[in-house]
């Protein structure tokens, strides 16, 4: 299992062959300017690598599950467990919470109840596949399953907490208006699926690697250049809103759980808190400002402003309850 994690997920081969050719080209990888190289070149090509496998596995599932056949399964179930499959269903999900809004605006108008669309909504960018393999890549796996958990909890409640409060009426009139035309998608192949699992991973890699770019850039800042009692003073234990700080701070930013691993990993390691660094992960995949004016086209702003309320009140909570157990888990 240790081989697994430190060889396969965390490529700790990798880390050691890209410093002996920095050193070999005469760059010390111990100074601050070699650090951000080593840093930089590392998590690009680490993420790339776990981005188009992680992308084509999803894909594949995913083909499994066109809207039809989710809005078909969502139908069967009541309650809870509708809101709990609705919560599942969006871990197979594309990564990022723009991507999921058509998925919504189209479970709504097939009339599927209004918490679980959301229940949905809250985990497909905050809980999918993608992201449990690439926590553990970075934290662990005990890490990753809780932190999988706890955003599955977050949108459960979320869903049934809209559902109680029938807000069925926020709903912009055009979703119901529509009527959604249910083709039942042809029987493909395995060749067709690794087909499509071949597109998704060319187009959505397209979309994502600028951001991986970007989000990698301020990890390797973060890691070599910001002194690390700076980030122990903001994002640490003696500061006890470290948590919502970090949850305000993600929610203007746009990217996946892509681009926010670098920059969680680089705050981790200068002394940020775990839940510091979980809860601005989530904020950022959740609650991107393009998602929200997205969805703002589709339900009213009532309804829109509870949804970032629920969200962001869970996101808070989850990281708060994980600065409690990193004692017992890191």
């Amino acid at each position: 299992m240790d081989v697994f994690m430190n060889q396969v997920l965390k490529m700790q081969w990798l880390a050691h062959l890209i410093n002996t050719l920095l050193t070999h080209l005469g760059l010390n990888v111990s100074t601050r300017l070699g650090g951000s190289v080593s840093f930089f070149l590392f998590d690009v090509i680490k993420i790339t690598i776990l981005l188009c496998v992680l992308i084509f596995i999803v894909s594949y599932i995913q083909s499994f599950f066109p809207p039809e056949r989710s809005r078909e399964i969502l139908s069967r179930f009541h309650g809870l467990w509708a809101n709990l499959i609705g919560a599942l269903i969006g871990t197979v999900t594309p990564f990022c919470s723009c991507s999921s809004i058509p998925l919504f605006i189209g479970f709504t108008s097939a009339g599927i109840p209004l918490g679980v669309t959301f229940s949905f909504l809250i985990s497909s960018p905050m809980v999918d596949l993608g992201s449990l393999v690439l926590l553990m890549s970075i934290f662990g796996l005990k890490i990753a399953v809780i932190y999988v958990i706890f955003g599955l909890i977050v949108a459960v409640i979320g869903g049934l907490i809209i559902e109680n409060l029938h807000l069925e009426g926020e709903v912009e009139d055009f979703i119901y208006n529509h009527v959604g035309k249910l083709t039942q998608a042809a029987s493909l192949t395995i060749k067709d699926r690794i087909a499509y699992a071949g597109q998704q991973v060319v187009s959505t890699f397209t979309k994502v690697f600028p951001y991986i770019l970007v989000g990698v850039g301020i990890g390797a800042f973060i890691h070599n250049w910001i002194p690390e009692h700076f980030i122990v003073t903001l994002l640490g234990s003696h500061n006890p809103f470290g948590v919502i700080l970090a949850t305000i701070v993600g929610v203007p930013m746009y990217a996946d759980i892509f681009g926010t691993i670098p920059i969680a990993e680089a705050l981790l390691s200068k002394g940020a808190l775990l839940g510091v660094v979980l809860s601005l992960m989530m904020a950022v995949t959740t609650l991107s400002l393009p998602s929200l004016v997205m969805l703002r086209k589709a339900i009213k702003p009532k309804l829109l402003g509870i949804f970032v309320g629920i969200c962001s009140v869970g996101i808070i909570a989850v990281g708060y309850v994980f600065n409690i157990l990193a004692p017992l888990i890191l």
